[in-house]
């Protein structure tokens, strides 16, 4: 009795212990959302936020419950716009995007403005006077972008970083890695691109970079469908009136827009 009387208070105790969770796994349980799970398995799982959501959690359960568009699954593409779309009753239409570099900086037509000997990544080197490169808006050159891209879509090629659109999948990571914020998302149906950031003045300009937009505005002059503007010395084009006629690149006296075939172009 001395041994047999702890084991059977344990025991008993062991017993009201699982009772007790037993009960309040049922009471305290989180409801399923099937259609969220439904969802969610059916996207990649990459969790990089360019759908605009925290994840694949967070897209799916705004397809479901607050209409968020079908289709804004970048590294998915059209396969998982289809799913997606087949699942809720609405159409997959998906427009692929690319990553875009918006600078044409290469050291043929730039120079670094000092000897930078510390660790070779951008973000170190902007630490130090914006950098080494005589444009504090252009690129740095050391890859940071291309790190970053799981897809081997970024290149970093004479000082300049480029994206090839075709191995592109538009997850953002190379935009989160750019400490100047010259990489931007735009639609892959793009056909022309400014390949500057600077907002400085065209004779500043002119003094630390041959290719960058010095604000002349003859770009917007030839442009029959108002796709170009000039705001704050910076040409910009609009991707939705853009034909890809190409009349502003050939008026372009420093050559920074670039008019392509996106499939066949570098970004």
């Amino acid at each position: 009795m001395t041994i047999l009387l702890p084991i059977l208070i344990l025991a008993g105790a062991g017993l009201l212990a699982g009772l007790i969770l037993s009960v309040a796994s049922v009471l305290l349980a989180v409801p399923r959302d099937e259609a969220v799970e439904a969802l969610r398995e059916r996207l990649p799982g990459a969790n990089c936020g360019a759908c605009g959501y925290s994840g694949c959690e967070g897209y799916a359960h705004a397809m479901v419950h607050e209409g968020a568009k079908v289709g804004l699954c970048s590294p998915g593409g059209a396969k998982v716009a289809e799913a997606t779309g087949a699942y809720l009753g609405v159409s997959g239409d998906f427009e692929a995007q690319t990553a875009l570099v918006r600078c044409g900086g290469c050291l043929d037509v730039t120079a670094r403005k000092l000897e930078y000997q510390g660790l070779p990544s951008c973000k170190a080197a902007a630490q130090f006077y914006g950098g080494d490169r005589q444009c504090n808006a252009g690129c740095l050159g050391y890859g940071d972008c291309a790190d970053a891209c799981e897809y081997g879509a970024v290149r970093v090629e004479n000082g300049l970083a480029r994206v090839d659109p075709t191995l592109c999948r538009a997850c953002g990571r190379c935009v989160e890695a750019c400490p100047k914020g010259l990489i931007a998302l735009v639609p892959g149906s793009t056909r022309g691109v400014v390949r500057c950031s600077s907002h400085e003045k065209g004779a500043a300009v002119r003094r630390v970079c041959q290719a960058g937009c010095i604000g002349c505005m003859k770009c917007t002059r030839v442009c029959a469908y108002d796709a170009v503007h000039v705001e704050e010395c910076l040409a910009s084009i609009d991707p939705e009136k853009c034909v890809g006629c190409g009349r502003c690149a050939e008026e372009c006296p420093a050559g920074c827009i670039s008019v392509f075939a996106g499939e066949k172009a570098k970004f």
